[in-house]
């Protein structure tokens, strides 16, 4: 098929093809930066956690009265939580993973404080919360009981030894083995690593230290007490019920103001993020049927004012698919147009975006799927009118128009 009459035919209405084109240009140009967007939000929200989140949940309480006795409390419900059927086990810890609430603090190799400045989050937690979590060690080993000191107030005392992820050891030690390693606070007091986690999540979904974790040897001060639980596959939601109710009965000198699962923090805290892609999802969704509208207006128009012109084609011998060919080769010429410049206007903007806002750069993957994308939908928009263009009877030819 020639292609300079289907040019010539489209520059006879440059205003037409003009706005097309360029709606084409700004959907991949926007188009492709939303679905970056959305997939660097569904990667962030998949993380693994590393631990056991589907079976995992927390509860906490408050305590209240002269009668509250926090550190009886806080053994009294580790006794018979743990003495549950399906629990695998239960812990005492000082803030939630994945709630965006918690504690950080500097640790160094060094004892000098200058040198003190490798930012981790610190959980406070007893002997079983490893188990608790569900999170695996990669070597060493976890506290003993023995280890774990109950405080009675804030203190500045660094614990004897410490358990940390290996991304928190490797920002440390390097390459160096980290295991029996003293590592250093603030205050120059030191501790020995006796652990190392192989990975795991913290509290702070947006933070780029969230795999720099801390484990101390400590059970959390009153009056709040928090727990994690992990129950065997299945019995989570059961035993939720089943251990607030029983915390409740057995002491009313403390009131019990949460109880959530592992998943539900973790919800709580994407919940931005799981928005934005729903809102993204759409607002592509909705670019990408405009533009296929628009093809579709563009070419129905191309029909109606070419009728007389596609008769006389037909009487002198085109077929119906030739006269489809026409239009589909027509709406492609435009498309290649439109996407040469939308990609230019993608990668701009995509630099932009990563310039003001510290994105990833766009990469070139999601530019060719949205050139791919729009190419089957523009085929796709203008089969329809060009269906309707090979009706036309090679007799309409004849007739005034």
């Amino acid at each position: 098929m020639e292609i300079r009459p289907i040019l010539s035919a489209m520059l006879r209405n440059k205003t037409g093809a003009l706005l097309v084109g360029l709606q084409i240009a700004l959907t991949l140009a926007v188009a492709a930066n939303a679905v970056s967007i959305i997939m660097q939000r569904v990667d962030k929200m998949n993380r693994p956690t590393g631990t056991d989140a589907a079976n995992t949940f927390f509860v906490q309480s408050f305590g209240f009265g002269p009668k509250y006795d926090h550190k009886a409390t806080v053994r009294r419900d580790l006794d018979m939580i743990r003495a549950l059927p399906g629990v695998v086990a239960a812990a005492s810890i000082s803030a939630v993973p994945l709630s965006n609430s918690g504690s950080s603090a500097t640790f160094g190799a060094e004892a000098d404080p200058r040198k003190v400045t490798i930012e981790a989050n610190y959980f406070r937690a007893d002997e079983q919360a490893l188990d608790a979590l569900g999170a695996k060690l990669a070597e060493g080993r976890f506290f003993t009981k023995e280890e774990v000191e109950f405080l009675e107030a804030s203190t500045s005392r660094f614990a004897p030894v410490v358990v940390m992820t290996r991304d928190m050891a490797k920002a440390l030690f390097g390459d160096e083995p980290a295991l029996g390693k003293q590592v250093h606070d603030g205050l120059g007091q030191s501790a020995t690593v006796v652990g190392i986690i192989d990975h795991m999540l913290g509290s702070w979904t947006d933070w780029d230290k969230l795999t720099r974790i801390v484990f101390v040897p400590e059970v959390q001060f009153g009056p709040i007490a928090r727990y994690v639980v992990r129950a065997e596959p299945g019995m989570r939601d059961a035993l939720m019920a089943e251990v607030e109710q029983r915390l409740s009965s057995s002491d009313f000198s403390r009131a019990i103001t949460l109880v959530r699962s592992q998943e539900e923090f973790a919800a709580r805290s994407y919940r931005a993020d799981s928005r934005m892609v729903a809102f993204l999802g759409v607002i592509v969704a909705l670019i990408f049927l405009v533009t296929a509208l628009g093809i579709v207006g563009l070419a129905s128009f191309h029909v109606g004012v070419r009728t007389k012109q596609i008769g006389t084609r037909r009487a002198v011998g085109a077929r119906k698919i030739d006269i489809i060919r026409y239009f589909l080769v027509e709406n492609l010429l435009l498309t290649i147009a439109g996407v040469a410049i939308g990609a230019l206007l993608a990668f701009g903007f995509g630099q932009w975006l990563s310039k003001v806002y510290s994105l990833p750069p766009l990469s070139p993957i999601y530019i060719g799927g949205g050139i791919l994308l729009l190419t089957v939908v523009g085929q796709l928009a203008v089969f329809v009118p060009a269906l309707k263009a090979a009706a036309i009877p090679p007799a309409i030819a004849t007739r005034t128009v």
